[in-house]
């Protein structure tokens, strides 16, 4: 390979015969080999960036790490990587053709957390989400959705959902959706925003294959994705779809979707959304780019008339030394985390896009809230908007209790 350039893959910290090392994984699973390397060259993965053959490579981390290696020891390691479908290369190409070939022959998008994440059979699935809606301690008031005297238009119908697993989540998850279960149920169409947390700048990510859940298939709403590509351009739209296939965060709002439905159907528009961090350094807020101005009035106009559902599935922040902080979050830290928290929280219960995007972008977005791009495209499709706090927690992500990520449920009625 020419010029060898990383794609964005995951790694993990792990001792390998005893010595620190990075275990290098595929996110989207396209091949079941991994690449693990000494710690020491960690310094290689960002010069990995298209720039460099293997001569200058070496020649790089002589100067800038004082590492030095063989131009056959950096072969073998590019090699791996590319067996491994780390690099972007014909190699990956090819397995994305086939991968994304097979995900558009198969009648449905499976639930690919289901036996992992939660149980894949309805009925152990069913007890397992009713046992978090039992313990909680009282009954939680809901929206009186089918109280009112006229029926809602689809403005002002809205969730924030976490995204996280179910072990850790379920109780928030639990007292978002019990509460939102009239607005659910009364429902002809779900939006739901999802992270991708493999996506690229300002990605908006379409797939017009269904969804599934243990209890059936939630049919994809075409009309309204063929109006959204046609708005963004189909090129854009579905660049990255391939992501839909292994992506967690729509998949585990659709499953509490579906069950507190009683297990019946409903049309999905299902949206992945990319990074928003190039964003953050311009002083225009996203809903300033023509492209998600296009898409949110697109999406406005194709759900004019239909009761809709609008889901943001997005977790608040990740810090502590799991996700790159250098410092451990103690009691202190774990405060000041639930008080950015409060206030993040205040912005999206008064339907304030921009003060939620004010606020994370004046900090550099360094708490990583990774449900910036849903919660706030969920927020301007809304428009003027009054929310309710429905659950926050904290959830330990590390086994030393240093990493810590924070996730809320919110009513937008």
């Amino acid at each position: 390979m020419a010029k060898p350039r990383l794609r964005s893959i995951q790694t993990f910290p792990m001792m390998h015969h005893g010595q620190p090392a990075l275990w290098l994984r595929d996110p989207l699973h396209l091949s079941e080999g991994a690449v693990v390397i000494p710690q020491q060259l960690a310094p290689m993965l960002p010069l990995l960036d298209g720039t460099r053959d293997v001569s200058e490579l070496r020649a790089s981390l002589i100067v800038r790490c004082g590492i030095r290696l063989s131009l056959g020891e950096l072969e073998q390691i590019v090699a791996q990587l590319d067996q491994a479908l780390l690099l972007h290369s014909e190699r990956f190409s090819e397995a994305c053709d086939a991968a994304l070939s097979r995900f558009h022959q198969a009648p449905y998008r499976p639930p690919a957390s289901a036996g992992t994440s939660y149980p894949s059979e309805p009925d152990e699935l069913a007890a397992m989400l009713d046992g978090y809606l039992d313990a909680l301690t009282t009954p939680l008031a809901r929206t009186g959705a089918g109280n009112r005297e006229a029926r809602q238009p689809f403005k002002g119908r809205g969730l924030i959902s976490p995204h996280i697993d179910y072990e850790r989540g379920g109780p928030v998850y639990a007292q978002v959706w019990q509460q939102a279960t009239e607005m659910a149920r009364e429902a002809e169409v779900a939006v739901i925003l999802g992270t991708d947390h493999n996506g690229g700048q300002g990605t908006l990510t379409l797939t017009r294959q269904h969804y599934a859940t243990p209890y059936g298939v939630l049919p994809t709403a075409a009309d309204v994705v063929d109006a959204l590509a046609g708005a963004i351009g189909h090129e854009f739209a579905f660049e990255e779809e391939l992501h839909h296939v292994s992506e967690h965060s729509i998949e585990l709002a659709a499953v509490w979707l579906h069950h507190v439905r009683d297990r019946q159907p409903i049309e999905l528009v299902p949206i992945l959304c990319g990074s928003f961090s190039h964003f953050i350094h311009t002083p225009y807020e996203p809903a300033d780019d023509p492209t998600f101005a296009r898409a949110l009035e697109t999406l406005d106009a194709a759900l004019d008339g239909r009761t809709a559902l609008i889901v943001a599935a997005g977790d608040l922040a990740h810090s502590g030394p799991a996700f790159g902080d250098t410092r451990p979050l103690d009691f202190t830290g774990r405060a000041q985390m639930a008080a950015a928290d409060d206030a993040l929280i205040e912005a999206i219960s008064a339907g304030d896009a921009q003060a939620f995007y004010q606020q994370i972008a004046a900090e550099d977005n360094r708490r990583n809230v990774c449900g910036l791009g849903p919660i706030y495209l969920t927020l301007r499709l809304l428009g003027e908007t009054n929310g309710q706090r429905a659950g926050y927690d904290r959830c330990p992500a590390d086994p030393n209790g240093g990493s810590w990520v924070s996730i809320c449920g919110v009513l937008l009625t």
